[in-house]
């Protein structure tokens, strides 16, 4: 068990490496962080912040050295990166299941080798492959292996003639095809993982997405239509699999597809996740803290929700409603004004369309007028409903 005052080591310095720096913080934990960006959000709330690459041996070797373990808040940090650290001190998750989840194709694989339901699909590392590829993945959406994410190097494919072009659209880089499905919900469970096997489910949110970015995250899931009753406790039995045979340590989050009823799972994220975000204001332990239990070999906290909740992102599209070509604060006292939101602004020193810039919570006991406030709220600061 490590205690505090130890210093814990974060790879990474965006906003969810931020919310860890608080935690620890809370917790009596000093921080380093590791982040080539002079203005990353962790970094300037850490006691020190390492400006260089991740794979910099330097700076690797003064992480080594302060450090009492390390972690990460992305998983396209080099897993080459975690498992030299792992030759010096507890790094949590391993290299090992952070390659697993930072390639689609061995994500997959995973999935594959150990019965885990998922969709359709197919490896691409060749022109040859789509012309090899069953017709049953058409139409699909091709998405690069390495560093797709929200929505990004993914697109939409109605036959091999749009495939071959979007491959060599996507530069020739080794694709996982995957068959488009008519999804009903897509939910998600994130839990954390401790290394005596000890497994500690936050509820299932239901999430939408706009743009292939997450825009709000329901807590508990409807039940209604095709979502039913039994699926979160399926959902959170898949993912307690997924931790298992990784031997993951840490916090992990793993999306899923429901389709006519069926759960599928969708993807892994070796860290915590946008749409775990809620339980830093509707649960006892939030998912960060959680993250810095695992990684301590601290008891994890409970992880039950003590309130419904509603959490809305909000994008750098926001600065930009009143001038296209120039960014304005948005009007913060219009949500401030909701009684019952919690906002959280990441720190970010420049916004711009499409990123994350921060997110609000709205919480409550009943669960249906959580959504309608959180709704209302949205509209105020002049997100649409379209």
């Amino acid at each position: 068990m490590i205690l505090p005052p130890a210093t814990l080591g974060m790879l990474g310095g965006g906003q969810l490496g931020r919310f860890f720096v608080i935690a620890a913080h809370e917790l009596g934990y000093r921080v380093v962080v590791l982040d080539p960006d002079p203005q990353s959000p962790a970094g300037r709330i850490a006691d020190r912040h390492l400006v260089a690459a991740y794979d910099d041996e330097d700076a690797l070797n003064r992480m080594a050295e302060t450090c009492a373990a390390v972690t990460t808040e992305f998983e396209n940090v080099p897993a080459g990166s975690l498992a030299y650290l792992s030759k010096f001190l507890p790094v949590r998750p391993g290299a090992e299941a952070v390659a697993i989840s930072q390639n689609r194709s061995a994500e997959k694989g995973f999935l594959k080798q150990h019965g885990f339901p998922h969709a359709p699909c197919a490896d691409i590392r060749s022109e040859g492959d789509i012309a090899a590829a069953n017709a049953g993945l058409f139409p699909g959406i091709l998405k690069v292996a390495r560093f797709g994410y929200d929505g990004k190097g993914q697109i939409r494919v109605a036959g091999r003639e749009e495939a071959l072009l979007a491959f060599r659209q996507l530069k020739n880089e080794a694709c996982v095809l995957e068959q488009m499905l008519p999804l009903d919900y897509e939910v998600s469970v994130v839990l954390s993982r401790d290394a005596a096997g000890t497994v500690k489910c936050f509820p299932t949110a239901e999430n939408s997405h706009r743009n292939g970015i997450l825009d709000v995250s329901i807590v508990p899931a409807r039940t209604s239509g095709c979502l039913a009753a039994q699926l979160p406790n399926e959902a959170e039995e898949i993912a307690e699999g997924i931790a298992q045979k990784m031997n993951y340590v840490g916090t992990l989050a793993v999306e899923f597809f429901i389709v006519r009823g069926q759960i599928l799972v969708n993807e892994m994220a070796p860290r915590p996740h946008n749409s775990g975000h809620y339980s830093i204001d509707a649960c006892v332990t939030n998912q960060f803290e959680q993250q810095v239990r695992a990684l301590t070999g601290l008891p994890l906290g409970e992880s039950r929700a003590h309130s419904a909740a509603v959490m809305v992102n909000l994008l750098g599209d926001l600065w930009y409603l009143k001038d296209p070509h120039h960014s304005h604060e948005p009007d913060w006292a219009r949500l401030l004004a909701v009684p019952n939101l919690k906002l959280h602004l990441y720190g970010k020193h420049h916004a711009r369309p499409g990123r994350k810039m921060g997110h609000f919570t709205v919480i409550g006991s009943d669960a249906q007028e959580v959504q309608k406030s959180a709704l209302a709220a949205r509209r105020l600061i002049g997100i649409g409903d379209d």
